[in-house]
């Protein structure tokens, strides 16, 4: 009994672990975008690599990142930071 108890246990934990990322629509990524302080489009999916979520912004501040880190490790993604320049160096 305590054998199946355990192997119940472990591959329950296993299964957790795949846990896979899903595509979200525009519309639920731009909410996530105003409740962390962005603006629309600043935070994207790609269908090719549905576990990513870019956070597109010249300097996020390290609550506005937070906060976009915290969603996306809720729903089994990965955050990929791409810091755009303003312009060209003078």
């Amino acid at each position: 009994m305590h054998r199946r108890f355990v192997l119940i246990a472990a591959a329950s934990i296993v299964m957790s672990a795949c846990a896979t990322a899903q595509m979200h629509t525009d519309d639920q990524l731009n909410a996530v975008a105003q409740s962390c302080g962005l603006s629309f489009g600043e935070v994207m999916q790609d269908a090719s690599e549905k576990r990513l979520l870019f956070l597109v912004r010249s300097e996020p501040s390290a609550e506005q990142r937070a906060c976009v880190y915290r969603w996306a490790h809720r729903g089994h993604m990965h955050l990929v930071l791409v810091n755009i320049a303003n312009g060209p160096a003078s």
